[in-house]
Formats: C-alpha cells, sequence, structure tokens
C-alpha cells in the first residue's frame, strides 16, 4: 500500500447545528462544502483543516452512542497541531470549552492537553 496522507477522518454528531458551531465557530475550521441528503435526513460538512486535511462531520437522526473516552478500544482521539498551546488553550476558554491540564510527552518533549467535542469525542492539541 502506497499511501500519501490521511484523506479526512469523518465525525458522527448527535446535534448538527451545535457541532458545526463548535468545529466551524470556535476551532475556526473552514466550510468546504455542506449537504443536506433527504433521503438520509442528514448532513455532511466538509471541513478544511489546515492547509490540506479535512473532516467530514456527519449528523444521522439518533446515532447509537459510543463509548469515547482515550482508554476505550476504538478510535482514541483526534489530534490537532498548534503552534502556542498556552495561548490555544486560553482561546478555548475563553470560548466556554475547558480542557485538561497540560503535560508533557515524554517520548517527545512536546506539551498536549485534552479536550472535547459538544458529543464529548476526545480532542487533543498537540504544540509543535
Amino acid at each position: 500500500m502506497n499511501t500519501a496522507g490521511f484523506h479526512h477522518v469523518a465525525v458522527i454528531c448527535s446535534d448538527y447545528e451545535k457541532s458545526k458551531h463548535f468545529y466551524v465557530n470556535i476551532l475556526g475550521f473552514e466550510v468546504i462544502q455542506e449537504t443536506y441528503r433527504a433521503a438520509r435526513n442528514s448532513y455532511k460538512l466538509d471541513l478544511r483543516v489546515g492547509e490540506q486535511d479535512a473532516i467530514e462531520l456527519f449528523s444521522f437522526p439518533d446515532p447509537p452512542a459510543r463509548v469515547s473516552r482515550p482508554e476505550a478500544c476504538g478510535l482514541r482521539h483526534l489530534a490537532f497541531q498548534v503552534s502556542d498551546i498556552e495561548a490555544t488553550v486560553a482561546y478555548l476558554q475563553s470560548q466556554g470549552v475547558q480542557s485538561e491540564p497540560i503535560r508533557l510527552d515524554e517520548l517527545t518533549g512536546k506539551r498536549f492537553t485534552f479536550f472535547s467535542d459538544p458529543d464529548n469525542l476526545p480532542l487533543e492539541i498537540y504544540e509543535h
């Protein structure tokens, strides 16, 4: 397999408008395209993250709950690279988004912390 990188990460939300506000207005991701699929009664929102990465935000009627804390089996978390972790944490807090205390990655010497999206999906900010 000759992989060039990630094409996108898909996230299913329980409250489309709340999650759209979070990812677009709080995290600042650019809307590429928004599609309403009447046959599925669902939205698909394509978001640009950074220069080339993307998140697909999906809404479905009554999606089942999923265990999502970082130590559960399956997808552990999504990590976003930032240049200034303290400024990012301060910004998130100003928007009402709480994060865990900043920690140091003992393997890389880089700082990181976790916060959650509206559906409690664990998200990480990692300082580069």
